[in-house]
C-alpha cells in the first residue's frame, strides 16, 4: 500500500500533468556552492527530495543544506511544483528563513530543463527577485540560484550539482 507521500517511478502512477518532469522524481545529494557581494562565499552538502503522490498533478519539494566542513545545518525549505500541460510551471516555496517565494516559468521536457522566475517574494525585508534553472545533464541535476536585493541586482547566488540516490 501506498501512502500519500511515496514517490513512484513507474510512470503508470503518474500524474499526466507530473509526467514531463517525472525524471526529477526521488532524492538527489551533492554540494553546491554559494555567494553574495553582501556575504563571505562558502560551501555546502545538499539533499533536495521530490515526491509525487498517485493521482495528483503536483510534485512536493524539499531541499536541506550542511555546512560542507562541519556537517552543521545550514537552510531548509519545502513547497510545491504544479506543472501545466502548454509547458508553464507554477512553484510555491517557503523557506526556514521565514521567506516564502511564489514562482512561475517554464520547463522543456526534452531538454530537461526547469526555468523559474519569482512572481512574488514575500517576508523578505532585502531579497526582492529569485531565479532558479534547473537542468539534467550526464544524468546529474545541476541548478543555479540567481538573486537580487534592493542594494544589488540580479546575479548568481547559489549553484550545485547533485546525483540522483
Amino acid at each position: 500500500m501506498m501512502n500519500n507521500q511515496e514517490t513512484s517511478s513507474s510512470s503508470s502512477c503518474v500524474h499526466p500533468s507530473v509526467l514531463p518532469i517525472s525524471y526529477l522524481l526521488g532524492t538527489w545529494k551533492g554540494e553546491g556552492e554559494g555567494g553574495f557581494p553582501t556575504i563571505n562565499s562558502f560551501k555546502y552538502s545538499e539533499q533536495l527530495t521530490f515526491s509525487h503522490s498517485p493521482g495528483k498533478p503536483v510534485m512536493a519539494y524539499s531541499q536541506k543544506t550542511w555546512k560542507l566542513a562541519s556537517g552543521e545545518p545550514m537552510h531548509s525549505e519545502s513547497g510545491y511544483w504544479r506543472p501545466k500541460p502548454d509547458g508553464t510551471i507554477e512553484v510555491v516555496i517557503a523557506q526556514s528563513t521565514g521567506l516564502v517565494e511564489v514562482q512561475k516559468g517554464t520547463y522543456d521536457a526534452e531538454k530537461k530543463v526547469v526555468k523559474l522566475q519569482s512572481e512574488v517574494v514575500g517576508n523578505a525585508s532585502k531579497v526582492k527577485e529569485i531565479t532558479r534553472a534547473f537542468e539534467i545533464v550526464n544524468g546529474e541535476l545541476s541548478y543555479v540560484v540567481q538573486m537580487a536585493t534592493k542594494m544589488v541586482t540580479l546575479q548568481p547566488h547559489l549553484k550545485a550539482v547533485l546525483k540522483k540516490l
